[in-house]
Order: structure tokens, then sequence, then C-alpha cells
């Protein structure tokens, strides 16, 4: 047992349940001091964007309240990270450094800064995994290589399950003097016009939050998961994106969360004519489909990190090369028109109004958008991707990377270059009734299907009930569905016969 103190460095770990880094300072012993240091050149460029900035900061208040209930209490100090812990080990006489890893390539880089100027001063420094059920350098293809298809990642992760989540400790001591803090409003995390009705109205950030939404989850969706989670008009998904993000819950509680779901008894049949345990088979095999497909989606969240891990540069630029050279376009206007949702295309528009609202998007939908933004508008997926980081609470560089490269299909493991989503077909499939769009174009809520996702097919008088006047309350399409898909496919094969074609085919 260690009588000197331990920092724990709290970064995107905001929870006490399945924290590594704080579970190895309470079995260390001695005094405890949580901290939080706002160093936003720790990212480069990748600094946290307005909505995940609010975010941030009730989600360390919570924390910061929880530490109090256990006679603790969150340390926050602003500058450069690796000097504002030199301070705090001076003042508390701490001799050891723990926190758990982040795996941004800027923050890799100046964790390794940090780390070797701590040790070289005689820190004790010691980093967990609380992020990933897997750590990125863990899950390699036959060959002891990265995986770049999504699929054989996939069967290598369910090979070896994840460890088992770490309770909470049960005690938190502290110094016998705390050092100062700063006020967590002098982050300036909040807007200075407040902005976030919106998103206040729909979300709880922190912990509590986190454990609400998939108490939720468990109880009221996961069950239709598999058929639900593509409807946006519905509450299908668990919507613990932005909790995952910020670290309120960990992917290994959840992971344990839904296989102890699975485990539950369905339903016990009775011997006899058989249907019961007919019944009760067929619930189990149901359960079976829905969790699985849950688990894919926590993969996928794997497999993007394992990328941005082992492929750095696709932070900024794409994974397959040859896409340096693809012909985008400069059209500020239709731009515009996406940011706002006046594409005069229902889903689209249905989507981008939901994100400016509550700085969240269905992920179905995120795809319908991002295909029109790259493929009908043929601007580059940056521009999509920096507006998707400023506008998200759950803008996370490894998904938001991940899902906009896959979609312009200049990513590993893509979409087919010729899949160019229809806004139209996509929204009468997977929001058949229009409930989705009436939510957030209320200015079509009186159209009835099918002319809720293709107005401007409908008959003068359908128009003139349901109050739509189109060029006025509600814009025409701003591209022609078929004449963008021919040009984008014409783009894509200027790619595909280019001689330097790259890793694309």
């Amino acid at each position: 047992m260690s009588s000197s103190a331990t920092i724990v460095w709290f970064r995107r770990d905001l929870r006490l349940d399945d924290n590594p880094a704080l579970v190895a300072a309470v079995r260390r012993g001695g005094p405890i001091v949580p901290v939080f240091i706002w160093d936003p050149r720790e990212g480069k460029n990748w600094v946290p964007g307005a909505a995940a900035r609010w975010w941030l900061h009730q989600s360390l208040a919570a924390l910061d309240a929880e530490l109090r209930r256990y006679g603790s209490r969150l340390v926050i100090r602003a500058g450069d990270a690796l000097a504002r812990l030199q301070d705090l080990a001076r003042e508390t006489g701490s001799d050891t450094v723990f926190w758990n890893r982040r795996y941004e390539p800027a923050t890799r880089q100046s964790d390794k800064r940090i780390t070797a100027a701590l040790r070289r001063e005689g820190f004790a420094v010691e980093t967990f995994n609380a992020a990933l059920l897997f750590e990125p350098d863990e899950v390699t293809n036959k060959s002891g290589r990265p995986f770049q298809v999504f699929t054989p990642f996939w069967r290598a992760c369910m090979e070896r399950p994840p460890s088992d989540p770490l309770a909470a400790p049960t005690r938190l001591p502290g110094p016998r003097r705390w050092p100062e803090s700063s006020r967590l409003s002098e982050l300036e995390l909040e807007p200075t016009i407040d902005w976030t009705g919106g998103i206040r109205a729909v979300w709880q950030p922190g912990w509590r939050g986190a454990g609400a939404n998939l108490t939720r989850f468990l109880e009221k969706s996961l069950s239709n998961y598999a058929t639900d989670r593509d409807r946006p008009g519905i509450a299908g998904t668990s919507r613990l994106s932005p909790h995952l993000h910020f670290g309120e819950i960990s992917p290994r509680r959840v992971w344990h969360a839904v296989s102890q779901w699975l485990g539950q008894t369905s339903g016990s049949g009775r011997r006899g004519d058989g249907s019961p345990a007919q019944r009760g088979r067929q619930a189990l095999e149901t359960r079976r489909t829905a969790a699985e497909a849950y688990l894919r989606q926590l993969v996928w969240r794997e497999f993007a990190y394992h990328l941005l891990h082992h492929f750095p540069h696709t932070a900024e630029h794409p994974f397959r090369t040859e896409f340096a050279a693809f012909p985008w376009a400069r059209n500020a206007r239709a731009l515009r028109a996406w940011q706002r949702g006046r594409t005069g295309y229902p889903l689209v528009d249905a989507g981008m109004r939901q994100l400016w609202t509550t700085g969240w998007m269905h992920n179905r939908v995120r795809m319908v958008v991002a295909s029109f933004l790259t493929k009908h508008l043929l601007i580059a997926w940056e521009t999509g991707a920096r507006w998707f980081w400023d506008t998200l609470v759950d803008a996370d560089l490894a998904n938001n990377t991940f899902g906009w490269q896959w979609t312009a299909g200049c990513g590993a493991d893509p979409a087919p270059y010729f899949r160019i989503f229809n806004p139209v077909s996509q929204g009468e499939k997977f929001d058949p009734d229009g409930d989705y769009v009436r939510q957030w174009v209320p200015e079509l809520a009186a159209l009835p299907p099918p002319w809720i996702h293709r107005p401007w097919e409908a008959s003068s008088a359908a128009l003139t009930d349901a109050g739509v006047k189109l060029g006025q309350t509600y814009p025409n399409p701003i591209v022609d569905h078929a004449e963008a898909r021919e040009r984008a496919l014409a783009a894509f094969a200027r790619i595909r016969n280019s001689p330097a074609r790259g890793r694309y085919g």
C-alpha cells in the first residue's frame, strides 16, 4: 500500500464504473487526485466542436457531483497537459500518474511525449484501455496485419469475447489538502448565446443519462433492434453514441449488459404438443438475432478505431490515395442548402434539421445525407465531416472519418462506388408513413404517403390541400436525382480508370 498520492487523469472516460485507471489507483492505495485538463492544442486541428463542448461541460459537472458523493472531487486545470500534471504532482506530493488511453493520432503523439517527460522526472506512469473492447493492435489477420474489411474483423473479434467490466470503486480516499481547481465555467465550453435548447430537451449528458438510455434500450427496443434500427421515425436504437464517446459508459459494460439480456430466459415451453416450446425457441432465436445485430454495431465502432490507429493519415486524407484527385465540386449555395435542410428532398432535410436541433442524427439517415452531399452534390467528404464534427454531440474522430469515407467510397471496405442512395426510395422504405419527415419538416406534415417523400410529384390539389407551395413554403429539389447519379458515376469512372489506381478497385 502506497502513502503517496496517485493522480488519475480523466479525459474521455467520464465515469467511475469500469474505469481501469481509477480502479488501479484504488488498488495502489493512498490518496487519489482526479483531474481533468482542458488542453485544446492536444488534438491539433480536432478541437471538439460546439455541440460536443456543450456536452463535455455537462458531463464534467455530472462526474464532479458523483466524485463528491464519495468525498472526492474533480480538480480542473487548463493549459499544457504536461505542465499541469507536473504542477499538480508538486502540489500533492504525488509520484504516480494513471490515465486511460485515447487513440486519435495527435493525442497518441502527445501521450508519448507526456509519458517520456514524466518518466524522466522519476514519475511512475501507467495507462489503460477504457474506451475499446480490444486494443487496436490486438486484432490482426493471419498475417499479423491490420484488417481492412469489416466481416473478417467481426469474426476475429467474436473469437475472443471482451473481458468483463470492472465494478466502480467503493471508496475514493482524497488528499489531506485539496489543490486549487479552476471553475468549470472558466473553460468556456458552453456557448455565449444559448442555442442548446433542442439538445437539452432530448439528452441527459453524464453517466446517469448513459445508464438510463441503456436501460430503456434493453427493456423497450433491443428485442426489435434487427428490424427497427433502420427506422428513423421510431425509437429503435440505443442512442448511446455520445455516452460512449465521452466515456460515460464503457463498451464492455454495454456488451456485458446485452449478453446478460440475451441470457435471460425468454420463455420455458411445456412438453406435450410442442407449440409452447417451439414459441420459446423462436423467441430465443429472435433475441439472438437482435443481440448480434447490436453487437455488430459495437464492433463497427471498434473497426473505425482499428483503421484510424493503423492508418492515421485517414483523419484528414482519403484511405484510397487516388481520391486525392477526385473532381470534387465547390458549390457554396448547395452546401448551405444541405446544412440547413433545404435541399428539397424531405428525408435529407429531416436528417439535417434533426442534427441542427438535437446534435444527433439517426444512423440510416446519416448515410443518406452523406451520400447526397458527396454523390448528388459532389462536395468533398471532408466538408461534410467538418460540419458533423461541429454539430454532433457524438462527434468522434474515428467514427466520423470512417463513416464519411465509407459513404464517399474512398475509405477501407467502402460502399460500392455505384451505390448512390436514392433519398426518395430510402424514405419510402425506412419512413413509410412519413412520421420522421413530419416531425422534422413540419411544412410537409399534411402530405400523405407517398407524396411526403416526393412532393414535387404530387398533384396541385394534393399540395393545396396540404398547404404546400413548392418553391415558397418548401423548396424544389436543388438537383435531379437521375442526373446527379449519372454525373457521380462519371466522376467515379475517372478515378477507377486512372493509371494510379492504388488500392481502389
